[in-house]
């Protein structure tokens, strides 16, 4: 990924950063009886790849219960929480992720459906998107929630006409109601699931990410790795750069002490930014559109009045502190493009403001967003969660016109935006090779007979590539010394068993990841 040099056959490392990049004469002039050499005979070496947007430590925590997103109906949903219930003791809390509203044959999600086979347990269920939980009755009961409840933005405890919970909790400050009830995961075991989800995530190629998130236990959790690293044991082995919430009705003591935040750092981990949300997501009607979808909904912001959110970018911006905008809709898109873009230099070497996930845009948003400078991210896996032909619950909420606009990756990049790709775990899986085939099959490869969800917006091998390497070192400011192959850069790198730019799609998240490096360090080495 470097243009002064596409290829090479060595690399030298040291200290954590690459020494050399040449021919292999060139770079055993550089080597002396200590250094370890690896034969990569066959093998296709790139800058490591980034993650551009993961949730590494709420992740961890969601998916600590009951994977559901292989429910293909209420059946499948009803028999994985009975099973869960003969193995849990009395009054054990049921987690479960990835529950996909598909399934409910065009319902709303309601606790009728699973209070029956819960038998009295506590049971909060996660929908794929992270945006909206299922709470049992019995959950609702242990976390007080008895009825409507005022809570900010757009978040909402969903009741029938009685008044009565339906279990149905939208956006954050909802699900939090019921998540404090539950037990929180000790320190020591929120370490050790991190430390086993990284070395898992290094494995499969990435050296890297960007976690949208700064949970109450994050930070304990990473000093202690820190810790328990310098005695031998657990470590963290992914570069994360986190971004910590801003959330309606921040006041100017909780943007102090964002900006406080600022610069935490440790072995591999920094805080390096703020993560806002604008809007919600359209399949729970919490998006921010600017006409409403079929069921009359997504037509508000998350933050009311949205001016507020403009207020507290200005305050963190004005501190030096970068922005990641999550804005699905198109009206949120645009709203947060117009707040940012004041803030936003083209031409800047440091990092840049940010707009995550851009479902749906129109052709002048595109033009606008590219134009700016601020960076848009995106995540090619999330079309698995729609249909060409429309029928899934997304896209009959947007209709056709909206819905043939959807992650325009390749119009974005093509008008020149920087664009960045990540997965979004755990709403996708992090293998970073899925998200590369995603990006130009436009379907993810494990499904191949799905018919391709807008296949003009396909992107080429290389600019995929490009967006999980050289676009997240220039969204962070680091482009100088991350990102590529180069002489001083970091030395981040992933060997794989093939050459990821001439490999088919389809074949390419059976490639062996042979050797991960992060920071000068092997992390992953495949088993001969």
């Amino acid at each position: 990924m470097d243009p002064a040099r596409p290829t090479a056959s060595a690399v030298a490392v040291r200290d954590g950063r690459v020494l050399a990049v040449g021919d292999d004469a060139e770079i055993r002039e550089v080597c002396d009886g200590a250094t370890c050499v690896v034969d990569g005979t066959g093998l296709t070496v790139t800058p490591g790849l980034t993650d551009g947007h993961l949730h590494p430590v709420s992740g961890t925590l969601m998916t600590s219960g009951i994977d559901l997103s292989g429910c293909r109906g209420t059946e499948d949903l009803r028999a994985l929480l009975a099973e869960a219930r003969g193995g849990a003791a009395d009054g054990e809390w049921i987690h479960g992720f990835g529950l996909d509203p598909n399934i409910l044959g065009g319902q709303r999600p309601h606790r009728r459906v699973i209070d029956d086979v819960l038998d009295g347990a506590p049971a909060l269920l996660t929908l794929f998107d992270g945006h909206a939980a299922l709470a049992s009755g019995r959950a609702l009961q242990l976390a007080g929630v008895t009825g409507p409840v005022e809570l900010p933005g757009n978040a909402d405890v969903v009741c029938d006409a009685d008044g009565t919970p339906t279990g149905e909790l939208l956006e954050s400050p909802a699900t939090d109601l019921v998540e404090r009830a539950a037990p929180a995961m000790e320190t020591r075991e929120l370490a050790a699931r991190i430390a086993r989800l990284t070395r898992r995530m290094n494995a499969a190629g990435l050296t890297g990410g960007h976690g949208m998130d700064l949970e109450d236990g994050s930070l304990p959790a990473l000093r202690l790795l820190d810790e328990q690293a310098a005695d031998g044991g657990d470590a963290l082995t992914l570069r994360l750069r986190l971004h910590p919430w801003c959330q309606p009705g921040v006041d100017r003591a909780g943007i102090r002490e964002l900006v406080r935040l600022q610069g935490t750092s440790g072995h591999l981990w920094e805080v390096a930014g703020v993560k806002l949300f604008m809007d919600g997501t359209i399949d729970n009607g919490t998006a921010w559109l600017h006409h409403a979808d079929c069921h009359g909904e997504s037509t508000k912001p998350f933050w009311l009045p949205p001016e507020t959110y403009a207020a507290a970018v200005g305050a963190l911006a004005a501190a030096g502190v970068p922005t990641a905008t999550h804005a699905i809709g198109d009206a949120a898109v645009a709203y947060a493009l117009d707040c940012l873009a004041p803030h936003t230099d083209p031409a800047s070497e440091g990092p840049r403001h940010r707009i995550e996930h851009i479902e749906t845009a129109p052709d002048a948003l595109v033009a606008r967003l590219a134009a700016s400078g601020v960076v848009p991210s995106m995540q090619p896996s999330h079309v698995q969660y729609t249909h060409a032909d429309h029928s899934d619950n997304w896209s009959t909420r947007l209709g056709t016109e909206r819905a043939d606009r959807a992650w325009r990756c390749a119009d974005l990049l093509r008008a020149g935006a920087p664009l960045v790709l990540g997965s979004d775990w755990p709403i996708a899986h992090y293998d970073p090779r899925e998200v590369l085939a995603a990006a130009q099959l436009r379907r993810i490869p494990s499904q191949p007979d799905r018919e391709p969800v807008r296949p003009r917006q396909a992107l080429t091998a290389h600019e995929a590539l490009a967006a999980m390497t050289v676009a997240p070192a220039l969204a962070a400011g680091e482009q100088h010394h991350a990102g590529r192959v180069r002489e001083g850069y970091r030395a981040d790198l992933t060997a794989f068993a093939a050459d990821p730019l001439t490999t088919a799609p389809q074949d390419l998240p059976d490639v062996p990841v042979h050797l991960t490096v992060v920071d000068g360090r092997v992390v992953h080495e495949q088993d001969a």
